[in-house]
C-alpha cells in the first residue's frame, strides 16, 4: 500500500503541467477524437489504449469534440479539453505497475527487502515516470505486461495444486492478462513468445513425471493452458476489434487505406453502381489497387522529357479526366448496334475521352523510376500504333464465380494490362511526379506482373448499349473477420512503411546504454527553458543492465553445474532462483532482440518493456550477492542503493516534469556526451527561479486541473466556466 501511495503521488504530482500537446498526444489525444466522431482512421498499434482514451474523454463530459491535438504545443486550456482526466488513466496504470512487480517478485521467490528495494528503484526511474504522465500507450503497455508476468509467477507457485480453483483463476488472469497487453500495442507478442517458451518447458516437466501424471492428466494440463493462453487472450484481442469497428462505422480520413470492399461497410461512403458486363463502347474508370484507391488519369498537359507525349498519371478522385472508352484494337470497330462483352485475354486500346488520346507505351525511360524494367507510359494521337494494344488479364485468384465465356466484370474482378509489344504491365506506386505533374502518382509500364501495383479494378462503367434492365453491380461489404485480417495488413504495411529518418531516433544497440533519449516537449516561450526530454535514471538503467547479463550468466551456469551433477534441480533454493532468472533474462531477450531485425523508425521508449525485465533481475542479483549477509547489513546496503537513486532522480526531475532549472544544473545532468537536450534557454545561474510569465500560467493550469478533477467528481461538469 505504501508503494501504491508513493508511486502515485510521483505521477500524478503537477499532471497539469504542462497544458500543452506533447510527444505523441498528437497521435493518440487526436485518436480519442476520431472514436468520439465515429470517422475510420488507420492507425499501426490495436485498439485498446485509444479506447481508453477515448472512454476518458466520455467520463470526463466535457470533451471537446473539434479539438484535434494537431500540433506539438497547441495549448489545452482555451479549448476545454479534459487532458488532465486523460492523463490520469496512463497515471494510475503506471502507478499500479510498481506494487505489481514488488508482488511478482515476492512470487518468484525473492525477499521482502530486495522486492522492495526493485520496486522502489523502479517508482524513482524517470523513464516510466514521464511516459506514465502523458497520453501515450506505453503506460497500459507496460502494466499489462507487469500483471501478465505476476499472474504467471502466482501460477508457477501453484504447481503442487493443479486443478484447483487459485489454481485455475492464476492460469485464466494470465490469458486475460496476455490479452490486454497485446490489444495495446504489438509488442505484446513477444510476450506470449515469453509465456510460450514457458508453457512449453513446464509441459515438458510435467510430462516427465510419468509416476504422477498419466495420460489423461496431462491431456487436461495441456488444454487448460491451451483455452486460458491461447483461446482466452485471441478471444479478447478479437472483442477490442470487433468494439472498434463498431465505433468507427463512418467514412473517414483512414479510409482510403483500406480495400473498396472494406469501405462499402462505412457510412458516408458509397460508389454508385455500374454495370456489371464490360463491353466495347463502354466508358470505364480504373481503380488501382495497391495505393489507396487512385484512379488511371490523363490531363492536357506533357512530359517535359523523354517522349514529351502526353501525361499519364494515377489521380486519388475520379473525375471526368479518369474516363476512358474501351475500343478494340487495330482500328476495327465494334458493332455500334449490338453489344460484345469484354473477355479475358482480349487486346484493346483504350481512349482518354476528354482528350481523344490512346493509353500508349513505349522503350522511353519513366520520369522518375530509373530502373531498366520499367517503361513510360502516355496518352499517344489517334494513329493505329501497336503500342497502344493492351491485353487483358483476370487475376487468377478472382476468376472463381464467374459467368460462361469468362466475361470481363466491372467491380468484382481484379485485372492487369498487359502491353502488348514490349510485355510489360501498366504499374503505379507511391512516387509523386513533381510540380509539372501536379504531384500526382507516376504510372510506368514494369515489367514484373505479380505485384500488387499492376493490378486494377473497373469501378465506374457506363454503354450505351446496354439496357437499363441491365445488372449492376457495386461493392460487397467484408464480413467481420475479412475486415479484420485487411486491417492486419494494412497496419502491418504501414508500420513497415515508417522507415523516414527522425531526429530523435535511437537503434537497439544505443538502448541498454541509454546513449540518446527523446525531446517531448520544449516551452514555446525564449528564455524560458522547461522542457520534458525522456531520459531515464542512469543509476537504475546502468544497474540494470548489468543485472540482466548477471542473470543470463546464472542461467548458463545453473545449466552447466546440473549437466556436471554438482547441483541437482531437487535443491528448492536452487530452483527457484534459477527458474526466476531464467524467466526474466528470456523475457528480456524476447523483447529486446526482435527490434534488432527491424528497419523502421525505432525510439528509446520502444525499450522500456525489456528495461522493466532487466529491472526486475536487480532483485535476483542482490539476493545472490547478499546471500551470505546478515539481514542488517543487507538493509543498509539496500537504503543506500535507495538513497543514490532517490537523489539521481531528483536531480533529472526537472526534464521529467518540465520544470524550470539553472543552466548549471542542465548542463551538469549530460553525463554522456550524446545526451542532446537543449539548456540555452534555462534560467542563468545569477537567477534565482522565481514565477516567470510561463510559470504563472504553470501554476494556473494547476488550479485547472484540479477543477477539472473535481467538477468530474462532483457531478458539474460544464458549470466550472
Amino acid at each position: 500500500m505504501a508503494l501504491t501511495f508513493i508511486s502515485l503521488f510521483i505521477r500524478l504530482f503537477r499532471i497539469s503541467n504542462p497544458h500543452e500537446v506533447v510527444f505523441d498526444e498528437v497521435h493518440f489525444g487526436g485518436f480519442a477524437t476520431k472514436y468520439l466522431s465515429g470517422k475510420f482512421f488507420m492507425d499501426v498499434h490495436p485498439p485498446l489504449g485509444k479506447l481508453l482514451y477515448a472512454s476518458a474523454g466520455v467520463l470526463s463530459g466535457s470533451y471537446n469534440r473539434t479539438f484535434t491535438f494537431e500540433k506539438i504545443g497547441t495549448d489545452y486550456l482555451p479549448s476545454h479539453v479534459p487532458y488532465v482526466f486523460m492523463r490520469l488513466f496512463p497515471a494510475v496504470t503506471g502507478a499500479l505497475m510498481i506494487p505489481t512487480a514488488y508482488g511478482t517478485l515476492r512470487k518468484l521467490g525473492t525477499s521482502t527487502i530486495s522486492s522492495v528495494l526493485v520496486a522502489g528503484m523502479l517508482l524513482l526511474e524517470n523513464a516510466f515516470v514521464t511516459q506514465s504522465r502523458l497520453i501515450l500507450l506505453d503506460a497500459f503497455l507496460l502494466f499489462f505486461t507487469s500483471l501478465t508476468v505476476y499472474f504467471w509467477a502466482d501460477f508457477q507457485s501453484l504447481q503442487e495444486k493443479p486443478f484447483s480453483a487459485v489454481w485455475y483463476r492464476a492460469l485464466a488472469l494470465t490469458g486475460v492478462s496476455l490479452g490486454l497487453t497485446c490489444s495495446v500495442k504489438w509488442v505484446g507478442l513477444f510476450l506470449i513468445a515469453t509465456i510460450g517458451l514457458q508453457t512449453i518447458q513446464n509441459l515438458w516437466t510435467i510430462l516427465g513425471d510419468s509416476k504422477r501424471v498419466s495420460p489423461n492428466i496431462f491431456i487436461r494440463h495441456f488444454f487448460a493452458r491451451a483455452f486460458c493462453l491461447i483461446l482466452l487472450p485471441a478471444t479478447l484481442y478479437t472483442i477490442f476489434f470487433q468494439i472498434h469497428f463498431l465505433v468507427l462505422g463512418q467514412h473517414g480520413a483512414g479510409s482510403g487505406f483500406m480495400s473498396p470492399e472494406f469501405q462499402a461497410s462505412l457510412k458516408g461512403r458509397s460508389v454508385p453502381d455500374a454495370y456489371l458486363s464490360v463491353g466495347y463502347g463502354s466508358t470505364i474508370t480504373l481503380r488501382h489497387h495497391a495505393t489507396s484507391g487512385g484512379y488511371l488519369h490523363s490531363h492536357p498537359h506533357n512530359y517535359p522529357a523523354g517522349s514529351k507525349q502526353q501525361q499519364i498519371t494515377c489521380y486519388g478522385f475520379a473525375d471526368a479526366n479518369s474516363n476512358f472508352l474501351v475500343e478494340k484494337a487495330g482500328g476495327v470497330s465494334f458493332n455500334p448496334k449490338e453489344f460484345e462483352g469484354l473477355r479475358d485475354g482480349q487486346i484493346i486500346r483504350l481512349k482518354h475521352i476528354a482528350t481523344n488520346k490512346h493509353l500508349h507505351s513505349h522503350d522511353k525511360p519513366p520520369p522518375l523510376s530509373n530502373k531498366d524494367y520499367h517503361f513510360e507510359v502516355s496518352g499517344y494521337g489517334i494513329s493505329l500504333d501497336t503500342n497502344d494494344h493492351w491485353r487483358v488479364e483476370v487475376v487468377p485468384k478472382k476468376k472463381k464465380g464467374w459467368g460462361s465465356g469468362g466475361m470481363v466484370r466491372a467491380m468484382h474482378d481484379e485485372i492487369k494490362l498487359m502491353h502488348v509489344n514490349r510485355r510489360c504491365y501498366l504499374f503505379s506506386h507511391k512516387k509523386k511526379l513533381p510540380e509539372w505533374g501536379f504531384s500526382q502518382q507516376e504510372v510506368t509500364c514494369a515489367k514484373n506482373g505479380n505485384r500488387p501495383g499492376a493490378i486494377w479494378r473497373i469501378e465506374g462503367n457506363t454503354n450505351p448499349l446496354l439496357p437499363t434492365s441491365a445488372v449492376k453491380a457495386n461493392y460487397i461489404p467484408l464480413t467481420f473477420w475479412q475486415k479484420f485480417i485487411e486491417l492486419h495488413q494494412k497496419m502491418w504495411e504501414v508500420n513497415s512503411g515508417l522507415t523516414k529518418s527522425h531526429p530523435y531516433e535511437s537503434r537497439p544497440g544505443d538502448w541498454p546504454f541509454m546513449v540518446r533519449g527523446i525531446n517531448f516537449w520544449t516551452h514555446k516561450e525564449k528564455g524560458n527553458g522547461r522542457q520534458i526530454y525522456l531520459i531515464g535514471n542512469p543509476f537504475v538503467w546502468w544497474i540494470a543492465t548489468c543485472s540482466v547479463v548477471a542473470c543470463m550468466f546464472v542461467v548458463l551456469v545453473g545449466v552447466a553445474l546440473v549437466k556436471r551433477r554438482i547441483l541437482q534441480f531437487t535443491d528448492l533454493q536452487f530452483v527457484r532462483t534459477w527458474s526466476a532468472a531464467q524467466l526474466l533474462s528470456s523475457a528480456y531477450i524476447f523483447h529486446y532482440i526482435p527490434f534488432f531485425l527491424m528497419h523502421r523508425q525505432l525510439f528509446l521508449h520502444h525499450y522500456l518493456p525489456s528495461l522493466y525485465f532487466s529491472i526486475l533481475s536487480i532483485g535476483i542479483l542482490f539476493d545472490l550477492v547478499t546471500l551470505r549477509l546478515p539481514r542488517p547489513v543487507k538493509l543498509v546496503l539496500a537504503c543506500t542503493i535507495m538513497a543514490i537513486t532517490i537523489l539521481i532522480f531528483l536531480d533529472y526531475s526537472p526534464l521529467s516534469y518540465g520544470f524550470l532549472m539553472h543552466k548549471r544544473h542542465c548542463e551538469r545532468l549530460k553525463w554522456r556526451r550524446d545526451w542532446d537536450w537543449s539548456c540555452i534557454n534555462s534560467i542563468d545561474d545569477t537567477h534565482d527561479i522565481l514565477p516567470h510569465p510561463g510559470e504563472v500560467l504553470h501554476h494556473d493550469d494547476g488550479k485547472h486541473a484540479m477543477v477539472q478533477v473535481s467538477t468530474i467528481l462532483n457531478g458539474t461538469v460544464g458549470k466550472s466556466g
